[in-house]
């Protein structure tokens, strides 16, 4: 493994949240971390895994990381070069197993807002809104959701609802008319990873980034947090996936920097 001081935030966010993207599923992923998670997973325990894109990729073996989803790295060797349309309505249709999201607030059910903040009509500042992020958190079986965690930014109750988590809590997607078994599954941030197996559907700690504590994650959320039985640590990235991101995925540092 990797010692502490020999990766950064960045890698080991990417490296946890590779983890969880598993082999033989579909992952609908976004510009930035969600992009090199999908690929470092597909190179090492998830070579089966069927990246899509926003802007019509499905299925690329990119030689590099793209600089965004309309990239025409997102299209290389591709299954098929298609269309904003046709890629949400694969999300309806239910082919989506893992829906990758960023948030600028995030609530307890895992609501998400990226509209504005503060007052919708006279806010303190608007933000670049949906994109098909309603679409991705609506219809993906399982949401995975990277955000940096302070007290801003995971609140009692987002300023805006962009895109749905667990509404109000169990059985409040189903009501609103949205896929049952459908809904956020996990949340990553600098300090720890967290599921929604808390008491009504809410975010749940279940295990802690190294050397950060219980007490460190609640003096950053803005609400109660419940805590998991048996929490654990994740793992650091080792040197061969760092070896991998830098060399492989984004040898110009797009993201990782140099």
């Amino acid at each position: 493994m990797a010692d502490k001081q020999q990766y950064t935030e960045n890698e080991l966010l990417i490296s946890v949240a590779s983890k969880l993207l598993e082999d033989n599923t579909t992952a609908l992923v976004g510009t930035g971390l969600p992009m090199l998670a999908g690929m470092l997973a597909q190179k090492t325990h998830a070579p089966n895994l069927l990246i899509i894109f926003e802007a019509g990729g499905i299925g690329p073996i990119m030689p590099t990381l793209p600089i965004s989803v309309g990239d025409s790295r997102t299209f290389h060797r591709a299954i098929a070069a298609s269309s904003m349309h046709d890629v949400m309505s694969f999300a309806q249709a239910g082919y989506v197993d893992f829906g990758f999201l960023g948030a600028a607030q995030l609530d307890r059910h895992g609501n998400i807002n990226t509209t504005v903040i503060g007052d919708h009509d006279h806010p303190k500042a608007r933000l670049p809104g949906s994109g098909g992020a309603n679409d991705v958190g609506s219809f993906s079986r399982r949401t995975i959701i990277i955000i940096r965690q302070d007290k801003r930014r995971l609140v009692e109750k987002c300023d805006f609802v962009t895109t749905p988590g667990y509404l109000d809590g169990e059985g409040a997607r189903e009501r609103a008319g949205l896929p049952a078994g459908t809904g956020p599954y996990r949340v990553i941030t600098q300090l720890g990873l967290f599921d929604f197996g808390g008491a009504n559907k809410t975010m749940r700690l279940i295990a802690l980034h190294p050397g950060v504590t219980v007490e460190d994650v609640e003096a950053n959320t803005s609400f109660e947090i419940e805590v998991a039985p048996k929490l654990e640590k994740t793992e650091p990235p080792t040197k061969k996936e760092i070896e991998i991101l830098h060399k492989e995925i984004d040898p110009a540092g797009i993201v990782l920097g140099k």
